[in-house]
């Protein structure tokens, strides 16, 4: 867990708002966020695989100038 040592003349508000910050770059929030509730197996699987294929099509647009047009899949 990360601390915020409080300096001599700084003010609790202030030692607040960097704590917060450091809380963020650590990404304690999200990770709260995540373990709040239990998430089944398969959704986990579904959600980083849809993680991979949002980072797959940045990385695709952002090195090609052609636009992927979506196809629909059929279920």
């Amino acid at each position: 867990m990360p601390g915020v040592i409080l300096k001599p003349s700084e003010t609790l508000e202030s030692a607040i708002r960097r704590y917060k910050r450091v809380c963020e770059k650590t990404r304690i929030n999200a990770e709260i966020r995540r373990r709040e509730f239990f998430e089944k197996p398969a959704e986990e699987r579904k959600r980083r695989f849809a993680a991979a294929v949002k980072r797959c099509r940045k990385r695709l647009t952002r090195d090609s100038s052609v636009f992927l047009v979506k196809k629909k899949r059929k279920h």
